[in-house]
Formats: C-alpha cells, structure tokens, sequence
C-alpha cells in the first residue's frame, strides 16, 4: 500500500518511536491480503486512478479540492469517476478531485463550520483524528494551519478513499492509520489537538473513551468531543435497549449538561459548549455517492422529530476543552476509574 510506505519514518520523525513497530505492524496486518473480501477490488480502485500528481491542493474551503478542473483528458477524467465510484460509499465529504465533485452523505463542511466557531489553535498544532473516517476532518485541520495531523479508523473502505487521495497529492502532513484507537500505545501528551468526532456513543465505557483521550493531550492543549446528545439536566442519560435511529452499537448518549460534568470529573479546564444542532436531511442525505439510506429513513415520518425507534431526534453537540498546564488532577484517578466502571456495568 503506497500511502503507508515510509510510515515508520515518519513517525520516528514525530517523536512517536513508542508506537513503533507495533503500530506499523498492526497497519500492515490490517491491509494484509485476506483481510476483506473487498481489498483486491479496492486495490485495483486505487491502480485505475490516473497516474497524475500535483501538489495543488486547497482545503481551506467546504470542499477539499485536490488538483485543478481541465487537467485531466477526458479519458482521464472517466477513469478517475470510475475509479472513485468503486470505493463507495463516500460518508464524509465534499471532495473535488481535478474538477469532479465527490458529494458525499455528510454536509461534512457544515459540522466544520461550527467547529471553526471554537477558536481552536490551529496553526503549527499536532493533532489526533480518533474515527476519521475518510479523513475529511483531516485535511480541514491541515487547511487551517496544523503543522501534522494523524488520524485512526479501522474501516478500509475510508482508509481507502483517503488513499485515493494521497495517490493524488502524496506531499502531505497527513497519514491515516487502518486501526481502531485502541491499538495505540498509552497516549503520553503526544499532541496539542485531539478530535473525537461521531465517536463517544459507540463507546462502552464513554469515560474511558474520554480518559484515553486525554492522556494523549500535552499540557495545555485542546480536546474536541462532537456527540450525539439528549435533552436533559446532568442527571440525563439515555442507554437505548436497542437501535438508535437504525445504528447499532450504540451505547450512551448524555446530555450537554451530563458531558460537560464527565469532562469536569476528569480534571478538564475551560469546557464549553461551542455548538449544539439537529442533525437534519439538509446535512445528512443519500447522493451519487453514497445512495443508500441515510437519515431520512432513521426518522419517524409521522414524528420527524424522533427516531423511528422512538427516541428523541438525532441532535450533535460539540464541545472543547482544555487539559490544565499542571496536573492538579488526573485523567486516571480512583474516582474516575470507578465512574468508568459504573458507565460498563450500566452497558451490560
């Protein structure tokens, strides 16, 4: 796989000779022949693409376009749509690769734009992506000034969408690696950013989730937590017995209040609520790219505002903090553990 070649060096280079090799190992394995049944289609995906590379690339406005329309011939052209449909569904997006527009399920823009609203320090940061997906997020941070941004998702249908990517404009401050966050060593305060976003409701154990996180923030730098959330005091937490709006694995959703109070108890500075919005068809819908059912189907016709399992609406919040400069309090303290190990019993 080309966009993990020089991995290794490239992490040695960022200070993380801790995840080696075992990180890299891992990364390998995952995209090792056998791995899923849909690889070798993927990979031939990937050989189609026109064998074209710029460094144009430009992801400082809703869509992150790489290459510039009128490039490419026309053969070339059909055989970069052609190439880019084999690796569907796109979740995260837009994308514009030399002039074709890859509109994918999520208005991936619009959660960014209300994530910019935070102020964040950008420029010249190191940043953790945990559940990246396809790297939209990614490349966005990278527009906005981050120096280096590392990203993990284990599901390969976006590791390789981001490859196709990489193919295209393979200088870039990017990597992403196939393999959930647990793969990791135990963080040390390795970056000044790290983004969870869409992820701390698929958590068992959200505290310990949140905990890890952490760990992985130097002193002084920022966490960003995007999550689905329910109305509610800090007392409001719901379990679904079930589906909710047709996801599986879906374990805890707080309210505001309820993630704010987490992120307190676990020694955080300067938390704040920066967005909190409905998710909506204008933002989440079926396209070209992904046309297969989306939000619409999640939600009850009858009852727009409540899932079709009867759970109030999808709304997201986005929240950041900081962890403090002196370690006052610990992300691994005995009252964290225990709130940790009260949050699985509740999820058995």
């Amino acid at each position: 796989m080309k966009w993990l070649e020089g991995l290794e060096e490239r992490l040695a280079a960022d200070g993380l000779e801790h995840w080696l090799p075992d990180v890299v190992d891992a990364c390998r394995e995952a995209v090792a022949p056998g791995r899923h049944g849909d690889l070798p289609r993927w990979e031939q995906a990937l050989a189609q693409l026109p064998d074209r590379i710029t460094d144009e690339l430009d992801a400082t406005g809703p869509s992150v376009r790489i290459g510039r329309a009128g490039e490419l011939d026309a053969d070339e052209q059909a055989r970069l749509r052609e190439a880019l449909a084999e690796l569907r569904p796109w979740r995260k997006g837009p994308f514009s690769l030399f002039g074709l527009e890859v509109d994918a399920e999520w208005r991936s823009d619009l959660k960014w734009d209300r994530l910019a609203k935070a102020g964040l320090p950008w420029s010249g940061a190191r940043v953790l992506d945990v559940g990246c997906g396809n790297g939209y997020y990614a490349w966005r941070a990278l527009g906005a000034g981050a120096r280096r941004v590392i990203g993990v998702d284990p599901t390969l249908v976006h590791m390789m969408q981001f490859a196709a990517c990489r193919q295209l404009v393979p200088e870039t401050a990017i990597d992403l690696l196939p393999i959930p966050a647990e793969a990791l060593p135990e963080g040390r305060g390795e970056f000044d950013l790290v983004l969870s976003m869409g992820v701390l409701y698929h958590r068992r154990s959200p505290i310990d989730h949140l905990a890890e996180l952490i760990r992985r923030i130097a002193p002084g730098g920022s966490l960003v937590i995007e999550t689905l959330v329910v109305p509610g005091d800090a007392g409001t937490l719901l379990c679904p017995p079930g589906r909710y709006a047709r996801m599986r694995n879906v374990w805890f959703l707080p309210s505001t209040a309820l993630l704010i109070r987490w992120l307190e108890r676990l020694g955080l500075d300067d938390i704040r609520c920066v967005d909190e919005t409905p998710t909506t068809i204008a933002e989440q819908r079926p396209t070209e790219w992904m046309p297969f059912e989306s939000l619409a189907s999640a939600l009850d016709p009858e009852q727009p505002a409540r899932t079709v399992e009867g759970h109030p609406g999808p709304v997201r919040a986005l929240v950041t903090a900081r962890r403090k400069t002196t370690r006052k309090k610990s992300a691994d303290t005995p009252a964290v553990r225990n709130a940790a190990r009260e949050t699985r019993d509740h999820g058995r």
